[in-house]
């Protein structure tokens, strides 16, 4: 039979594993936070943007570079299934599939994006935008940094509505120009 300070004991275990779980939860929730994402569509055409769209695009594009940073850092491909499709999607993969045959990978420190949408194809089912990024970027070797560097960069992106969520089409980096 159990004393009551054998009792006791187990329950302050059980206590502070909780508190621990909790814990590393609400840090996971902090770490998991959106990056901030603004779109500008004041010059789009040939089509007009519709308020709803406004709100979802860069929502869903903020969701897919939460996604794509969590992938990347874990290694885990099928992390991309929920907002990449087509050639980013594939491109990613062959990056995740590259990561796990080197033991090297790259953690982003999402910084903010303004999106400016140049084209919505007039059936509205494409969106063309630029996208001007702050990141943070580490590419690590197990838990090391071995490369750190914080970049400003331009990308080209191409949406395209699905079921319930525009994903990213394609994700292509634009060459840096030099005054």
């Amino acid at each position: 039979m159990r004393t009551h300070l054998q009792i006791a004991g187990q329950v302050a275990l059980t206590i502070v594993t909780v508190m621990l779980v909790l814990a590393g939860a609400s840090a996971v929730t902090a770490d998991d936070s959106l990056p901030k994402v603004s779109l500008n569509a004041d010059n789009l055409g040939p089509r007009s943007i519709e308020d709803r769209t406004a709100d979802v695009v860069p929502r869903d594009y903020a969701y897919a570079w939460q996604t794509m940073a969590q992938a990347l850092d874990q290694n885990r491909a099928e992390l991309l299934d929920g907002y990449f499709a087509g050639l980013a999607k594939d491109n990613l993969s062959h990056l995740i599939a590259d990561q796990k045959q080197t033991h090297v990978r790259v953690r982003y420190l999402d910084h903010g994006h303004k999106l400016e949408a140049l084209f919505y194809s007039p059936a509205g089912d494409a969106m063309q935008l630029r996208d001007h990024a702050r990141l943070d970027i580490d590419v690590m070797d197990g838990d090391k940094v071995i490369h750190s560097e914080q970049v400003n960069l331009q990308y080209i992106v191409l949406m395209t509505p699905g079921a319930d969520r525009w994903l990213v089409r394609d994700l292509e980096i634009m060459p840096e120009t030099k005054p």
